[in-house]
């Protein structure tokens, strides 16, 4: 087992977890008003699940306000019994502990959740870093190989989905392979299910499946890169007439800022969750998501901005500070390497 992660994230900073938006939302039906009759929104909305909206109120203590919870989810168009019974689901799977009731409730995270935090800011940051060229591909293929008997067939499914979402792609039955060095991730997740021992990691720069060698049409074979590029496209769609909304010298409300911000969340997190962040050398250029993350990321950096400027108010909307720092330390990081 590893002393310390020498994965493909180990240089990059530990960010904290959201920042908490002001108490001042209230619940208004003016809040919802401007969604649809704003000459600067656009008129295509964006899907919000209110697990979504959950997650993305977490706080840098790891809590939940339930009263901002409520506030915001009215602002979406969310009834108060849509959050109810997001609540209820998110304590029954342990994901979160209820302190107090209603509106005055506190939401606070366990420490499976809150660990989960983490990973998810790497591979955002990793992502950002391939995009400045800061994270050149070593021509290293990681693979994952698994035999776990029928049963314990749960664990090993859950592997197998845990496998894709850190971006592996199965190559035949039990075999799996990734462009990144995932194998902390690949042993911690092993480990939690109790089939460590089952498993095997291997690398290897010679690949080959039938007569293909070449790297690049091999990643093409293995992933769906036409459906990530699509989830890329769809996200620079929502983050353009937004960004120009936040451009405006007038400047959005503190409503519509947080609208923003959640529904960039939302749109960012199905496009990234499917994305198994291979390397530039690997993808057909230029690549939608290299563009889409660069919308996003000023969309990120002028709704924290307003946030700190006072046009806001008193409504600090920072949803994106967490992924914001990330951004920041690899723009630091390029103009390091260019000075």
């Amino acid at each position: 087992m590893y002393t310390e992660r020498t994965s493909w994230t180990r240089d990059l900073p530990r960010c904290g977890s959201v920042t908490t938006m002001s108490r001042t939302l209230g619940r208004t039906r003016k809040a919802r008003h401007f969604m649809t009759d704003s000459l600067h929104t656009p008129a295509a909305p964006v899907r919000v699940p209110t697990r979504m909206l959950v997650e993305a109120l977490i706080r840098t203590d790891h809590t939940v306000d339930a009263g901002e919870l409520y506030a915001a989810a009215d602002l979406l168009g969310m009834t108060d019994q849509q959050v109810r019974l997001c609540i209820k689901r998110l304590v029954a799977e342990r994901r979160f502990v209820q302190e107090g009731r209603g509106r005055k409730a506190l939401l606070r995270a366990t420490d499976a959740t809150a660990q989960a935090l983490g990973p998810d800011v790497e591979f955002v940051a990793h992502a950002f870093r391939q995009d400045a060229g800061l994270a050149p591909w070593d021509g290293i293929w990681h693979l994952a190989a698994f035999a776990v008997p029928e049963d314990t067939r749960t664990a090993r499914d859950t592997l197998r989905t845990a496998l894709t979402r850190l971006g592996g792609a199965p190559v035949q039955g039990g075999l799996y392979i990734s462009a990144n060095a995932w194998e902390p991730y690949v042993e911690d997740e092993a480990l939690r299910l109790g089939v460590h021992g089952r498993l095997t990691l291997l690398t290897t720069d010679d690949l080959r499946q039938g007569d293909v060698r070449d790297p690049a049409a091999l990643a093409r074979t293995l992933w769906p890169q036409d459906e990530i590029a699509d989830r890329y496209r769809q996200l620079a769609s929502v983050a353009e007439p937004r960004l120009r909304q936040l451009q405006d010298d007038a400047g959005p409300s503190s409503l519509q800022q947080l609208t923003i911000a959640v529904e960039l969340a939302a749109e960012f997190t199905r496009a990234m969750e499917h994305d198994p962040l291979l390397p530039p050398e690997l993808l057909p250029q230029p690549w939608p998501g290299t563009e889409a993350r660069r919308l996003v990321a000023q969309c990120w950096q002028l709704l924290d901005r307003l946030g700190q400027s006072g046009t806001a108010a008193e409504q600090h909307v920072r949803l994106f500070r967490l992924y914001d720092d990330a951004v920041r330390g690899t723009d630091s990081a390029g103009q390091r390497r260019d000075g």
